[in-house]
């Protein structure tokens, strides 16, 4: 995790003025230059912390059984470090290539990683960041295996020439041994018998090497004498191979589904041939082949039976089945179901020795999108309870929200209620990977994460101090008829697939109230209980939103589309509260167009709600006259006011959610009032409006589950980019989803034209320039750059609020920018933040004493406005530029061009430093922040250049200097633009590596020790030394030092790898000795030459001589 070179923006830089722009109105007062800006660009500073979730495409796997740690290398050249729950790290390979193999040196705080551009890599674990100290890349041969013993500093690398080559990991440096293919097999074969597929050393001599040949031919080679003991052929290809700890056996995997037991001494033939899956003929015949069995591992126990695990293996008849781990142990055989296909299993044990009885006691099994941990000693075999945050992509990530510094009580009340939503049958052990420490962060605010999904769920997750965890899991597709079938599939549906997706959610933690808003048009908003609840009828409003340019003059039979001041207050009518099973207005007919339905079905069945969010009203976008509903692209809610408000390309509604009625439906243009300036020309009218398709295009080739939906700034950015041809070309290739239309039948000049509402902020501020008193407002920023002000008349609060009507009017125009708004705040004349007022949390099923204990509307700031005075400033931010207005006299007095090229992705106004400021991410890559309210640029980093829309759709700053995005469709990458932040990383990370002593070598016995037969030593320095076998060519593989740094190679300056840093240094002794070996080499190459020539000629001379001529 490097920190990044940023370019620092100093404060009154000269050339930040071009663009930045602070002006003083005519009549308004410079009380805005009275405010002390208190944050500055020292405060800033860009780097990565933490990468959760399951590794992305993995492909190998390695356990440390002393210090407990896991090892997971993916695809991508990514690696992850797992220990105890909240111990993670992650690292990466500069090359991207796949790794093909991990192995750790045990209980030494370093793993060599394998890779798929034949290079291995030497990584010290002992420091926070692990960092690479040593690589050797291989030129002439493909890497296919590697081995390294315990407690050796010999590692074993076997090649697709079938060759054997050795490295010292302490040097990185091959040694001049090597096992050649055409030595190790018999002289009389005539074929080449494949890559190496498998290397490992007599449990019981270690100078006596296993190597298993991919055609069949397994080789045990003795490293002293230079030669094979003993060939054991089979005719069918090797998968794997696995010792009985004693050394006496071997067990091979084949690729015919079998498994082949040799005795070491008998080579002619296997001990014993099974095929686990096989179907044993009566006539005893062989059983008919079976597929691959890709690997087995065979662990052996003192007081019992042998256990034998292995993956694949399956009959070819059991066609569609899933995945399946078997584990065989004495004559009973389990076989256990996957849900993803296994990538490599591991089997945990006792002791790291592989001369001793091994004791399995749980087995790890790596799978394309799970990782599962089976608990070996209980019957059934059940599977460990994993705590690590694996389950981000359980659906694929639509949406996702970012909240720092949260209510102390909030995370302890979603995890009582998501405590009871936990599976049971889990192995009651502990998780048996438990190595490493947390870190000493004093980071103790707490953080939540809300992530929105592709099936309707909404997760919860604990975010707090660098960690992730499950806290509550919300399925929003309860509240509707699931179609049992594809022939019942409703024919409203405007989205194939996924109909329940998660669009947008809006929350806020104080009052814990929350409204989300799915692809299918329709809005939820729930409420926070404590208590079980049965709800007999869910409540529903449908709401009938229309283009403004298209069928004007059609009547509203429901009634909804209210005026811009509501004449009535009245409750909706029945047809909008109840579930009704059919509208009776509805008109779905097959010669008629469809009006009036929705695309989802609320169940008409009593709906049970556990403690937790329960449902308080569904709101539904319904069909018009044959035309689909738009989808919502927009949302907000506010406690303190009762109101939830939601927009899409034709307008938005109010809805009032204590009363359960629409307030307010108007078209954007309605907004403007007659004599705004700001107001669009009308465009000639057009009966075909775009339907708003599915998420995901058929015509994409983008992944479905990765770039299935769409929220409100990938619909905004279709619009940017379309229109930007230097944004087009790259941004276009790398995902299409950012120009995809909904409908061939719309040109890119009407979906231009069309006015979408893209974002809400509810605050207290003056509606209009002649307010002196502040009252509730809604502020509503367009696609097109418009802010315009709405005023909320709310009734007294109690029981009249329940009654009275809320009064709704537009007050206009209150500023224009560049690109559509993607955010806005308030600030006060001091330049603090000034949030949306909020009801404090009670619960709604709670006694009525209760209630009004705790429910009590917290009171909003209320400054008043002397005349001619501003008292607040509004921040708006859009694509393009962000402006402060003072209020109430509507005056621009600061104004920020953030990109002329790009466009902004994201932008929030947060809490940093103590002071606030802008954060935005750019389709360019760069991440900004902007002073608050001079709009002084302070940090500019070109971080990460948008290559999918997964990013786009997930990318989001919190306070305290926290933002996160979706690195992968399976992984969360946290990073921080705070300086303190990054100067306290290294004491918040947590530690992999903890000294802990190794376990007692075992004991050989009396007799053994007597007479012999114990396990055997080697020394190896003898063997693969300089001194023995020389040095081997230069050419072979390349070394190249790491960019560890020297602290961590004093860590890594005990046991097996002690040498590590005396090595680094005597690097430059070492090159120059090579380089004065090569000279006298040449030389001797050059005499010996001069030698053979004078002997040729000796021998021409006296060639035709007799021996008395001489």
């Amino acid at each position: 995790m490097k920190k990044f070179n940023i370019r620092k923006v100093l404060d009154g830089l000269t050339a930040a003025s071009s663009s930045s722009t602070a002006a003083a109105q005519p009549g308004t007062p410079r009380d805005n230059d009275a405010i002390q800006e208190t944050v500055q660009s020292d405060h800033f500073q860009l780097c990565k912390t933490v990468r959760h979730g399951f590794p992305y495409q993995p492909s190998s796997m390695a356990f440390d059984p002393v210090q407990k740690i896991l090892a997971i290398g993916t695809q991508t050249g990514a690696l992850r470090l797992f220990g105890r729950a909240g111990v993670e790290c992650y690292c990466q390979h500069e090359s991207g290539a796949a790794v093909i193999q991990l192995q750790f040196l045990i209980n030494e705080g370093a793993l060599v990683s394998a890779l798929a551009d034949d290079s291995i890599h030497l990584w010290n674990l002992r420091q926070k960041i692990p960092a690479i100290l040593h690589s050797l890349k291989f030129n002439r041969e493909r890497i296919t295996y590697c081995h390294l013993p315990f407690q050796s500093k010999w590692l074993y690398i076997g090649t697709e020439r079938g060759n054997i080559h050795i490295v010292n990991v302490e040097s990185f440096t091959l040694s001049g041994y090597v096992i050649m293919w055409n030595k190790a097999i018999e002289l009389s074969t005539k074929t080449h018998p494949g890559p190496v597929v498998h290397i490992s050393d007599n449990p019981m001599d270690e100078g006596k090497l296993l190597i298993g040949f991919e055609c069949g031919v397994v080789v045990l080679w003795d490293l002293k004498s230079k030669k094979a003991d003993y060939r054991y052929n089979y005719d069918e290809a090797i998968h794997s191979v696995a010792w009985h700890h004693e050394g006496k056996q071997f067990v091979c995997s084949h690729s015919d589904g079998t498994l082949t037991t040799w005795n070491v001494r008998a080579p002619a033939k296997p001990g014993q041939i099974i095929t686990p899956h096989g179907k044993q003929p009566k006539d005893g015949k062989k059983p008919e082949p079976c597929k691959p069995i890709l690997k087995v591992e065979y662990k052996t126990t003192r007081a019992g039976d042998p256990f034998m695990v292995l993956s694949g293996g399956l009959s070819y008849d059991t066609v569609g089945r899933r995945a399946c781990l078997t584990v065989m142990h004495g004559k009973s055989t389990a076989v256990l179901e996957m849900d993803y296909a296994i990538v490599d299993f591991l089997t945990l044990c006792e002791t790291p020795y592989p001369n001793d009885f091994q004791e399995p006691y749980a087995v790890v099994v790596l799978l394309e999108k799970d990782l599962v941990v089976i608990d070996l000693g209980q019957i059934g075999y059940p599977i460990f309870e994993n705590p690590y945050p694996l389950t981000i992509h359980e659906s694929p990530v639509t949406c996702c929200e970012y909240f720092a510094d949260c209510p102390d009580d909030l995370i302890p009340a979603l995890y009582s209620v998501g405590s009871r939503q936990k599976r049971q049958g889990y192995s009651k052990k502990e998780w048996p990977i438990s190595g490493g420490n947390w870190g000493q962060g004093t980071q103790s605010y707490p953080e939540i994460i809300i992530t929105g999904h592709a099936d309707g769920s909404i997760k919860f997750w604990d975010a707090s101090a660098f960690m992730l965890q499950v806290l509550y899991k919300l399925k929003t597709a309860k509240v509707f008829e699931r179609a049992r079938g594809k022939e019942e599939k409703p024919s409203t549906d405007i989205v194939e697939e996924d109909p329940f997706a998660i669009q947008t959610l809006s929350w806020c933690p104080e009052s814990r109230m929350l409204c989300v808003a799915g692809v299918s048009a329709h809005v939820i908003v729930y409420r926070f209980s404590k208590q079980e609840i049965t709800t007999e009828d869910v409540q529903l409003l449908e709401v009938r939103m229309q283009c403004e340019f298209s069928d004007v003059d059609s009547p509203d039979p429901g009634g909804e589309q209210t005026p811009t001041l509501p004449t009535s207050g009245a409750p909706s009518s029945p047809q909008e509260t109840e579930p009704p099973t059919q509208p009776s207005t509805g008109s779905n007919s097959t010669d008629g167009p469809r009006d009036n339905i929705p695309c989802l079905q609320v169940r008409s069945s009593p709906l049970k709600q556990s403690p937790g969010y329960q449902v308080e009203l569904v709101i539904q976008l319904v069909w018009v006259s044959g035309e689909p509903p738009q989808q919502i692209t927009s949302l907000a809610i506010n406690s303190s006011y009762g109101l939830v408000v939601f927009g899409n390309s034709n307008g938005l509604a109010v809805v009032d959610y204590l009363q359960k009625t629409l307030l307010l439906n108007m078209g954007t243009s309605e907004l403007y009032s007659p004599s705004d300036h700001h107001q669009r020309q009308p465009r000639s009218p057009r009966k075909a409006r775009q339907p708003s398709g599915a998420l995901c295009d058929s015509n994409d080739g983008s992944n479905p589950s990765e770039d299935r939906c769409k929220s409100p700034t990938s619909a905004k950015m279709s619009r940017k980019i379309s229109s930007s041809s230097e944004q087009k070309t790259d941004l276009d290739a790398k995902d299409n989803s950012f120009t995809r239309s909904r409908s061939s039948s719309v040109t890119s000049i009407e979906r231009e034209s069309r006015e979408a509402i893209s974002s809400f902020h509810f605050c207290e501020s003056f509606p209009r320039k002649t307010d002196s008193l502040v009252s509730p407002c809604l502020l509503v920023g367009t696609t097109q750059g418009s802010v315009m002000m709405v005023a909320v008349g709310l009734p007294p609060a109690g029981d009249q609020r329940l009654q009275q009507p809320v009064g709704i009017s537009s007050c206009g125009t209150l500023v224009r920018l560049k690109g559509g708004i993607l955010t806005m705040a308030l600030l006060d004349s001091t330049g603090a933040l000034l949030p949306p007022s909020y009801e404090s949390w009670y619960d709604p099923n709670a006694s009525d004493e209760e209630k009004e204990k705790s429910r009590r509307r917290r009171p909003a700031s209320l400054p008043s406005s002397q005349e001619g005075q501003d008292s607040q400033f509004a921040v708006v931010c859009s694509e393009k530029q962000a402006k402060v207005v003072a209020l109430p006299s509507q005056t621009r007095i600061y104004k920020h061009n953030i990109t002329e090229t790009s466009f902004v992705l994201r932008a929030d106004v947060v809490q940093m430093a103590g002071a606030n400021c802008i954060a935005c991410f750019c389709a360019n890559g760069h991440i900004m922040t902007l002073s608050l309210p001079s709009l002084r640029p302070l940090l500019d980093v070109n971080y990460l250049p948008l290559t999918d829309m997964r990013i786009a759709r997930t990318f989001c700053f919190s306070n305290l200097g926290q933002a996160l995005y979706l690195t992968s469709p399976t992984e969360i990458q946290r990073i921080t633009y705070s300086q303190e932040t990054c100067d306290n990383l290294q004491e918040m990370l947590s530690e992999l590596f903890t000294p802990v002593e190794t376990p007692e070598a075992p004991n050989r016995g009396f007799f053994k020790g007597l007479f012999g037969g114990g396990a055997q030593s080697l020394d190896r320095e003898d063997l693969f030394g300089e001194t023995a076998a020389g040095k081997a060519s230069r050419s072979l593989a390349q070394h190249i030092p790491g960019p560890g740094s020297m602290e961590g190679m004093k860590g890594a300056a005990s046991g097996v790898v002690g040498d590590l840093a005396r090595a680094r240094i005597a690097l430059d002794e070492r090159g120059q000795k090579l380089g004065e070996l090569e000279e006298r080499t040449a030389a001797m190459m050059a005499s010996a030459e001069s030698f053979s020539k004078h002997a040729h000629d000796m021998m021409l001379k006296y060639k035709d001589k007799k021996w008395y001529q001489l």
